[in-house]
């Protein structure tokens, strides 16, 4: 036998991926049973009992088998009729595809698009998984950071169109953004959209918190979707985590022009082949039923951040600009630059779990994440305990 003694590693793309942050504040603090944790991005409430139902019963059924490629047939007509309603025009089954997750559709939607060596631009700060993907893929990213705006999260326009050179590939965004919340303006989606379709650059949106905006006067942010017209370079990715409660189901979806249908079913083979079938089905009652848990959903977290946030202004070292929609208050205090640090020592010194802004950019190192998907009680027990924390 030959022996290789070369040390054994992956390429050199997988290695420079850096690893969560989030993960390593609450991998070093999991098992302590002091620790309030508002780090990860979910609601501390199930699914709701009537769409963990429909999967059970499809478990009875035995529906155990492989589905199609693009999901099943009931479970993509839902979810037209679904989209549909929600943005008012017709979104059919031919633009459909349910996949594994929404960071799989991210995944999904990049290898889509991208060569080695394409750029795309990020609007920043940004849930990680969106940016380390196209690297994952050999694109280059530029990062394009949010600014904050008479104590609002805002997106310069002008300056992204500059930025948005003929070159680009791939404009990517997540609104209503995690981590800041930040939802993009109606009137800002045309001159984005038209500068888009004069340089043929692609529009991939992270829509997986469209319905969780905080006037409840709308149904959803304003969305990319609306603006859809045959030839538009337009993918939205999506999820049943979020609005639905179903973190854990792994479950999402795509739409797409008509005319990558055929190629994104075979990426989905080669990436997963199908989604479980009681999965579909519990998606199949979450958007014919679940209306009611949305909005319920919805209302819940207006009041959650109303509190949170008029908590957390009344210290004086603490800035929380306002934002449209999302789960999050992302904030900062001032001498604190390390928000990693700043992070570790919050499970520490009082048990509070945080995420530090560091994992969504350089741009956010100095800003802290707090879910806010929870009750009033724990969130004011969390407020108490950074007071706690800034005292001493």
């Amino acid at each position: 036998m030959t022996t290789n003694f070369q040390l054994l590693h992956a390429r050199a793309t997988t290695q420079s991926l850096g690893a969560s942050p989030i993960r390593e504040v609450a991998n070093a603090a999991m098992g302590r049973s002091d620790i309030l944790p508002f780090w990860f991005g979910e609601s501390d409430q199930p699914t709701a009992a009537f769409i963990r139902q429909a999967a059970k019963e499809a478990l009875d059924r035995g529906e155990t088998r492989y589905a199609e490629n693009l999901g099943r047939p009931y479970l993509r007509h839902a979810l037209s009729d679904y989209l549909s309603k929600l943005h008012g025009m017709e979104i059919g089954v031919d633009r459909l595809a349910i996949c594994g997750s929404g960071v799989s559709a991210v995944m999904l939607a990049a290898q889509l698009l991208l060569e080695p060596g394409d750029r795309v631009v990020a609007i920043t700060p940004l849930w990680p998984n969106l940016t380390e993907i196209p690297t994952i893929l050999g694109a280059r990213v530029t990062r394009f950071p949010l600014s904050v705006s008479n104590d609002r999260w805002s997106l310069d326009v002008e300056r992204l169109l500059q930025t948005l050179t003929p070159d680009t590939r791939v404009l990517l965004l997540n609104s209503p953004n995690n981590p800041t919340g930040w939802s993009i303006d109606e009137a800002e989606i045309a001159p984005i959209l038209a500068h888009c379709r004069k340089y043929g650059i692609w529009i991939i949106c992270d829509d997986v918190y469209e319905r969780l905006v905080y006037d409840l006067s709308v149904p959803s942010a304003p969305s990319f979707l609306r603006h859809y017209e045959p030839g538009d370079r337009i993918i939205s990715v999506n999820s049943f985590s979020k609005a639905w409660s179903m973190t854990g189901w792994r479950m999402g979806w795509l739409v797409v022009p008509p005319e990558l249908i055929a190629d994104l079913s075979k990426l989905i083979e080669y990436n997963s082949s199908c989604v479980f079938d009681p999965v579909q089905q519990a998606g199949r009652i979450a958007l014919s039923q679940g209306e009611a848990e949305v909005a319920a959903l919805r209302v819940r977290l207006v009041e959650t951040r109303s509190m949170l946030v008029g908590a957390l202004q009344v210290i004086p070292e603490i800035e929380v600009p306002d934002a449209g929609g999302a789960m999050y208050v992302f904030f900062r205090i001032a001498g604190y630059e390390d928000s990693k640090a700043l992070a570790h020592q919050l499970v520490e010194k009082v048990g509070l779990g945080l995420a530090p802004g560091i994992a969504f950019g350089t741009e956010a190192s100095s800003w802290l994440r707090w879910c806010h998907a929870t009750t009033q009680e724990r969130l004011q027990e969390g407020v108490e305990r950074l007071r706690l924390f800034l005292s001493r």
